[in-house]
């Protein structure tokens, strides 16, 4: 059965984790925004707190928390930077979680404990140009040479490319074998051939860096294959179930910030002798986000306790990232309409709310295509 209430433990990390995003990401959010600088010195923080390696075994570094612990952990960053919220859950639900998975126990020895301590950062590479939703259409190859892998071709829309050390790269090794002649490969930073596009001009979370990544002739160890030949497909659709998860956390942060800033400006705003705040208009829309809020946090945690039991979750996970971000970009925008004109300008920060909860609706997985997996699964 399900419990809602969350452990004492659950709740201490989410104390620390607000306290770290109210008082460090908060206050540098738009600093990030204007400059789009890659804000290494809260990653390095975030791994000071352990947060880099939440859902990784104690002997490889990590935490050993739960699927639910670290989606709190995500809400929380989100609130005060949803910049670094998606850089935390690409790291640990699809580079951290594929390896632990999925890897070889040299593997794990390698590179696990630098995940987990914040020295690398970790992608994942699956997106091509020519197929951004239809990810079996992909074109990369990888072809085995003696003991090493030659991979050609190239990725778009990678989140932190060009700043992670650390890339888990989908290719096909098998051309005639559709989604099964999909194989998964860690490729290194600074390995020869393998280079960065200049980063996106995105309307947000611009200091989270999307680049292209391009293999020209990569050549990489044999012993760098996940898993084995034909499983990359199965793997990223696995571990893309945790992701959606995580994005679906991220939104719920986003929403939840935009909440109580405009919670705050009704309060303080006055119209006609009184504030917004006794205008029913205005108490309808906050009864709305608020109610939308828990419906999606209890989505959330309703697909991340399933994940933790060992128990289906892929409708339930799409569910959840279609609510939730669908919600979020509705109700940042609701955000904007109760600050009125000031909502519109960069000095009051649910202008930059609104841009960023649009990315939930696109990244890990379009609403349409979560549309997609929740109805296949009814009507299979």
């Amino acid at each position: 059965m399900l419990d809602f209430g969350l452990t004492q433990e659950q709740e201490e990390i989410r104390r620390l984790a607000r306290k770290f995003a109210d008082h460090e990401l908060a206050p540098r959010a738009p600093y990030y925004d204007k400059t789009g600088e890659f804000p290494w010195e809260h990653f390095k923080k975030m791994a000071e707190l352990g947060f880099t390696g939440m859902m990784l075994p104690p002997e490889h570094g990590g935490l050993g928390a739960d699927t639910l612990t670290h989606a709190i952990v995500i809400e929380e960053i989100a609130r005060g930077s949803a910049v670094m919220a998606v850089m935390l859950e690409v790291h640990n639900t699809l580079a951290c979680e594929s390896i632990n998975r999925f890897g070889t126990l040299e593997q794990k020895k390698k590179y696990l404990p630098k995940l987990a301590s914040g020295e690398y950062l970790g992608a994942f590479a699956l997106t091509e140009p020519n197929s951004g939703s239809d990810a079996s259409g992909m074109c990369t190859t990888a072809v085995l040479q003696g003991d090493s892998y030659v991979l050609n071709g190239s990725k778009c829309f990678i989140t932190s490319g060009g700043q992670a050390h650390l890339y888990l790269v989908m290719a096909r090794t098998n051309k005639e074998a559709g989604t099964k002649g999909i194989s998964a490969f860690l490729v290194e930073k600074g390995t020869p051939g393998f280079s960065f596009g200049q980063p996106e001009e995105k309307m947000g979370l611009t200091a989270s860096h999307t680049t292209d990544l391009i293999l020209d002739d990569c050549r990489i160890p044999r012993e760098n294959l996940v898993g084995r030949e034909g499983e990359g497909f199965k793997m990223a659709l696995t571990v893309l179930d945790g992701g959606r998860l995580g994005i679906g956390a991220q939104a719920v942060g986003i929403t939840q910030a935009a909440f109580e800033a405009a919670v705050k400006y009704s309060r303080e705003r006055v119209q006609f002798g009184q504030p917004i705040a006794n205008f029913q208009a205005i108490q309808w829309m906050l009864a709305e986000m608020s109610t939308d809020l828990d419906a999606a946090r209890m989505l959330l945690y309703h697909a991340a306790w399933l994940k933790d039991q060992g128990r289906p979750m892929t409708t339930e996970a799409a569910r959840a990232k279609l609510f939730a971000s669908t919600m979020a970009v509705k109700h940042t925008a609701k955000a904007v309409q109760i600050h009125g004109g000031y909502g519109y300008i960069k000095e009051y920060n649910v202008e930059r709310f609104m841009r960023e909860a649009k990315a939930t609706e696109i990244y890990e997985g379009t609403s349409e295509i979560q549309k997609l997996v929740i109805a296949r699964n009814i009507l299979k």
